[in-house]
This record gives C-alpha cells, sequence and structure tokens, in this order.
C-alpha cells in the first residue's frame, strides 16, 4: 500500500500536462489551479519517492528559475501566461539535464506544432464555418498558437530524464 501513495502522485504528473494540452486547444487558456496542482503534487511525490532535500531544493530552483524568465518572455508577449506557468510547474520535475531535454523536446515539439497548425489555417479555410467554435477559433488566420500542447508532449517526452524515473522504475520492479 504505502508504494500506491507515490505512484499515484505520479500519475498526476501526465494528467496535468494532457488536461493542458486539451484546455489549450479548446479555450486558449490554461487554468491556474492546473500549475498549481502540478507543482504542488512534486513535494509530496519527491518526498515520498526518496529523493533527497538538496535534489529538492535543486528542482525548485530550476522550476523558479523557468518562471521568473517565463514571466519575461509573457512581458514581451512571446509566451502566454499560462504557458509560462506550465513550463515552471512542469520544470519541477526535472533536475538541471532534465531540464534542458524538457525544454528541447517542447521547442521542438512546439516548432512542428505551430507548422502544421500554420499549414492547417492556410489550407483548412473553406472547412471553418462547419467545425466546432473551439477548432474555428485554433484555425483563424492570425491567431494565437496553443502552446500548452508543446508543454505537454515535451513534458511527457522528458519523463525518462527526470530523477523520479528512477525511483519509479524500482518500485515498479
Amino acid at each position: 500500500m504505502p508504494l500506491l501513495i507515490p505512484a499515484l502522485f505520479c500519475l498526476v504528473y501526465p494528467a496535468c500536462l494532457v488536461w493542458a494540452a486539451i484546455s489549450d486547444l479548446r479555450s486558449m487558456t490554461i487554468p491556474n489551479r492546473l500549475s498549481l496542482i502540478l507543482a504542488g503534487v512534486f513535494f509530496p511525490a519527491a518526498l515520498l519517492l526518496g529523493l533527497p532535500p538538496l535534489s529538492i531544493a535543486i528542482h525548485t530552483g530550476l522550476g523558479f528559475g523557468i518562471l521568473v524568465v517565463g514571466f519575461a518572455a509573457f512581458a514581451f508577449k512571446v509566451l502566454g501566461g499560462g504557458d509560462a506557468k506550465l513550463l515552471a510547474a512542469t520544470a519541477l520535475w526535472f533536475h538541471p539535464e532534465g531540464v534542458l531535454a524538457f525544454l528541447t523536446y517542447t521547442a521542438l515539439v512546439g516548432g512542428a506544432f505551430t507548422l502544421l497548425l500554420l499549414m492547417a489555417r492556410q489550407f483548412l479555410q473553406i472547412y471553418t464555418p462547419t467545425l466546432p467554435q473551439w477548432l474555428q477559433t485554433l484555425l483563424k488566420p492570425k491567431g494565437d498558437i496553443p502552446y500548452g500542447v508543446a508543454i505537454c508532449a515535451g513534458g511527457l517526452l522528458a519523463i525518462p530524464y527526470s530523477d523520479l524515473w528512477p525511483l519509479l522504475n524500482r518500485l515498479a520492479g
């Protein structure tokens, strides 16, 4: 039973990322509570999985650093506020090399997703009046890019680079 608790905590991570992607696609917003849940669950999960306090402090510093950079990007209208908060909450789950993998995957998926969305916006305009409202918004020619999709994919692809991955494997094996 005690091993079930950390595993349940760690299931919140992918669930929050998928929730963020769906929310961003449908409404171009990422709820604050989602980032708060994702950040808040990291700490009990890390403690229950036995992550040392120094590692938790490093994770916290990385998350805070990403939050500061994200808010700067938001101030310059490069990134949405929800995206900045989700990036920071997701970065909490990674050590320095893991954050680099997470950001790299996010950027690669984000670039590919943006190109696909821009092509869809160009070629699917004749179909937009018949689509649901959220798809019409998504396909507006000069609309925003729901970057929560890329953050979700980057966060899921980078899971093996998390300090928690070997701890979870130990529990499973």
